[in-house]
């Protein structure tokens, strides 16, 4: 199914399906993390990616492997360990995420700069709309 006419409903939806779960932060760093380092155990995955928390990246792990992206092996060993990879599906994102890394560690400082001459035009206007309205009331 070619996704390209977004005038259909069913392709805007699979998109927007998709998105939502490639698409948030934590699902990026996990499958990029993976991408890179092959089979990881969940502290590892947690030490590698910076701000996660235990909460978070166990939600993120499950849905990425209800997605089919994540497999998870358990070894009956004491105490048990959990490792997580990814399937030949989730590898076929590795080429998009590593991209998407690449393009946002090349363009990061253009986008501070960026931010920083919108919020200080941003600033300027509200300073310059609340002068008009002192003004107004005399």
């Amino acid at each position: 199914m070619s996704l390209t006419d977004t005038s259909q409903q069913e392709n805007c939806s699979a998109m927007s399906d998709v998105l939502n779960r490639i698409g948030d932060k934590w699902s990026v760093m996990v499958v990029g993390m993976l991408g890179r380092n092959g089979t990881l155990r969940f502290n590892e995955l947690k030490r590698m990616i910076n701000g996660v928390s235990q909460r978070m990246l166990t939600l993120t792990l499950r849905n990425l492997e209800r997605d089919g992206l994540v497999t998870r092996t358990i070894y009956p060993e004491v105490p048990p360990r959990v490792e997580y990879s990814l399937t030949a599906l989730g590898k076929t994102l590795q080429g998009p995420i590593a991209a998407l890394w690449d393009w946002s560690a090349e363009n990061h400082h253009a986008i501070i700069e960026a931010r920083a001459v919108y919020d200080s035009r941003e600033n300027a206007v509200a300073a310059d709309e609340g002068r008009k309205i002192a003004y107004a009331r005399g």
